[in-house]
């Protein structure tokens, strides 16, 4: 498929910090695309010379294989920042109709309710909103001008694991209208369960790309174990690919129940015992030797 928006070999420099280094990739339309990385990484930065807000050093973006004006740009796009001050003393409705005001093109207001699941509080100041329905209003104000391609830059940041289940699903009714989606994320889960294609930024680099799945399919074979950390013996890790992570013991290995019955025969107390699929924490742990939090 074409793609819908190209970084070509980005560069942004600042004074003597390179924050992003050569970074390409391509989105095809109607994809989720999830950047992953920590904090210092480059992915706030890359997304921003995506949303045309910062100006790259070096290289260009591509929307539909040509250089975009930043009006037509902001037309065609539609962005949910990690933090939005919002007009005080207006309701959900009257916020929805001051931002319509900016655009050229506007979602019926009734199918942005409806798709954000605003009608209930569409008539409350939105001082009043709780953590989750502020979130969904933020995101009805990214889709707002019906965009083409929607930013989402940690959506989810601060809600309980209801809210985000619940974002979740918005965030595929939005898929299902043919919406192309560019996100960043800190929660693994989140990236596994919403996004077709990663890119893992890590030191300003991109250093794995490619669907979730296959990226795990790739670097990982058999499962991981988890338990609390304890006195084992060095040759033990070595067999079964044991690492030290905190106060915990990680194991990758095709072998669990010979690994649980060695690791019963040592005396190793199995606290908080877990095996489980590897995840992309797991991964982004491998590749950069530490894990991927915010």
């Amino acid at each position: 498929m074409e793609p819908v928006i190209e970084v070509v070999s980005v560069t942004r420099q600042f004074r003597h910090l390179t924050a992003v280094d050569q970074v390409s990739f391509a989105v095809p339309e109607g994809a989720c695309f999830g950047l992953l990385g920590p904090n210092g990484a480059g992915k706030t930065t890359t997304i921003e010379i995506m949303e045309g807000i910062q100006r790259p050093t070096q290289g260009h973006v591509l929307y539909f294989g040509r250089a975009m004006q930043a009006r037509q740009l902001y037309q065609d796009i539609g962005i949910q920042f990690q933090h939005t001050a919002l007009q005080d003393h207006l309701t959900v409705r009257d916020t929805l109709r001051l931002f319509a005001s900016l655009y050229q093109r506007c979602m019926p207001m009734d199918d942005l309710l409806g798709l954000c699941s605003l009608h209930e509080f569409a008539d409350r100041d939105t001082r009043t909103l709780s953590g989750g329905q502020r979130q969904r209003l933020l995101l009805a104000l990214a889709l707002v001008n019906d965009p083409h391609i929607v930013f989402l830059d940690e959506p989810t940041s601060g809600l309980d694991p209801q809210a985000r289940q619940h974002f979740w699903s918005l965030i595929e009714s939005i898929r299902a209208r043919g919406k192309t989606i560019i996100m960043t994320t800190h929660y693994m889960e989140e990236a596994q369960q919403l996004c077709d294609d990663i890119a893992i930024m890590d030191r300003g680099r991109i250093i794995a790309r490619g669907a979730p799945d296959a990226l795990l399919a790739e670097h990982f074979s058999g499962a991981m174990v988890r338990l609390d950390d304890a006195v084992v013996p060095e040759s033990l890790l070595a067999r079964y690919g044991g690492q030290r992570q905190d106060s915990h013991l990680r194991f990758q290995t095709t072998e669990v129940e010979s690994l649980i019955a060695e690791l019963i025969r040592q005396g190793v107390p199995l606290g908080h015992l877990e095996v489980q699929p590897p995840n992309l924490n797991d991964l982004f742990l491998q590749l950069t030797g530490y894990a991927l939090r915010a």
